[in-house]
C-alpha cells in the first residue's frame, strides 16, 4: 500500500540532514553480535510527560546509560497512540544527541490507515530506521479516536505493511506466558507469533516474565518446532518496588513465583532492600539467561538508569 499522493514514495524518503551515519538497522545489529558472540543490550523508555521528566531522562539517565553503550534503545508507544508524536521526538533526540540506534514503537490498534502512514513518513523524515510493531490497547482516553474502518486489528498486519514500504528493521512482541487476552492457550499464541515473523519481523522483544523456564520453553518450541530462526530476546524488569510489579504483573498476565512473591513480602514496605534484590535477583536470572543461549537482553528501565547500569556492570556486557 503506497503512501498518500502528497507524500514521496519510500525510495524518495531520505534520512534527514542530521541523521548520524551511527544509526544501524537493529537487525544488522543482531548479526553482528551473533558473529562476534557477544550478547546485544537494548534498553526501554517511555515518552516523559512533563518537562521535569524529559530533563531527568535526557539530563541524567541517558547519560549515565551511554557511559555503558548499550546497542540501542527504544521508546514505547501511548495506548492509541497517545504519546504519538512525543515518541518520534523522543527517539530522534536521543538520535540526535547520543548518536545511538533508537526504535520506535507503533501500534496500530484504534488508529487509522492515514495516521500509521503519517507516523512512518515522518519517522523516515527524523531517520529513524527501526520499528517495534505491536497491535497495542484501545487509549483509556475517550476522546482519542480514529477511523479503524482503514486499519489494521492485528500485528501481523502492521508487520506486512511497513515491510512493504521498506527501509525499516522490524521487531515484534512475544508473550512466554502466552498473551494476557489470548484464552486458547500459548501454543495458539506463540503460532500466531510466528505469522508475525514470516510477516517480515527481524527480531523478537519479550513480555517481562520472573521464571527462566517459560522463555526457554517459549524459545525452544519456536525454534524447534515451529522453525523461527529470528533472534528472540528476553525481556526483563528490575523490580524496584513490591507495589510496581504486583500491578504490572496483573496487568500484563505474567507470574511472580512463590518463592519470589515471599521474599518481596518479607522485604515489606523497605524500598531500598527491595531495589537491591531486585537488582541481584535480574542480574541472577540475565546470567543464566544468556549462558543459555539468549541473544542479548532487553531491559525495561522504567526511565532509571541504576537498576540497569548495575545488571550490565554484574554480568560485565559493558565496559
Amino acid at each position: 500500500m503506497p503512501f498518500t499522493a502528497d507524500q514521496p514514495p519510500p525510495s524518495q524518503i531520505g534520512t534527514t540532514k542530521t541523521a548520524k551515519k551511527s544509526i544501524r538497522l537493529i537487525g544488522d545489529i543482531y548479526k553482528e553480535r551473533l558473529r562476534t558472540g557477544q550478547p546485544v543490550v537494548s534498553i526501554e523508555f517511555f515518552p516523559p510527560k512533563t518537562p521535569s521528566g524529559d530533563t531527568r531522562l535526557f539530563d541524567h539517565t541517558l547519560p549515565a546509560l551511554q557511559r555503558l553503550a548499550p546497542d540501542f534503545y527504544s521508546v514505547t508507544y501511548g495506548a492509541g497512540g497517545s504519546t504519538r508524536d512525543k515518541t518520534l521526538e523522543v527517539v530522534d533526540r536521543i538520535q540526535q544527541e547520543h548518536q545511538t540506534t533508537t526504535m520506535a514503537h507503533l501500534t496500530c490498534i484504534s488508529s487509522s490507515l492515514a495516521q500509521i502512514k503519517h507516523y512512518l513518513f515522518e519517522a523516515r523524515q527524523r531517520g529513524i530506521r527501526n520499528i517495534l510493531a505491536l497491535r497495542g490497547d484501545p487509549p483509556q482516553d475517550s476522546s482519542i479516536s480514529a477511523d479503524t474502518s482503514k486499519s489494521f486489528e492485528y500485528a501481523f498486519q502492521l508487520v506486512s505493511f511497513i515491510k512493504q514500504l521498506g527501509g525499516f528493521s522490524i521487531g515484534t512482541a512475544g508473550f512466554p506466558e502466552s498473551h494476557v487476552a489470548c484464552d486458547q492457550g500459548k501454543h495458539v499464541d506463540w503460532q500466531r507469533l510466528k505469522v508475525k515473523i514470516e510477516a517480515g519481523a527481524d527480531f523478537v522483544l519479550t513480555q517481562l516474565f520472573f521464571n527462566n523456564d517459560d522463555y526457554f520453553i517459549f524459545r525452544d518450541y519456536l525454534v524447534n518446532t515451529l522453525g523461527v530462526e529470528v533472534p528472540i530476546t528476553p525481556g526483563l524488569l528490575p523490580i524496584q518496588s513490591t507495589k510496581q510489579i504486583k500491578r504490572f504483573t496483573a496487568l500484563c498476565g505474567a507470574t511472580l513465583p512463590a518463592s519470589l512473591l515471599t521474599k518481596l513480602e518479607k522485604l515489606g514496605d523497605d524500598t531500598t532492600a527491595v531495589s537491591e534484590f531486585g537488582i541481584e535477583f535480574a542480574s541472577r536470572q540475565s546470567e543464566a539467561l544468556i549462558a543459555g543461549g539468549a541473544p542479548g537482553l532487553h531491559i525495561y528501565s522504567l526511565n532509571k538508569s541504576d537498576a540497569a547500569s548495575q545488571i550490565l556492570k554484574n554480568l560485565s556486557l559493558r565496559a
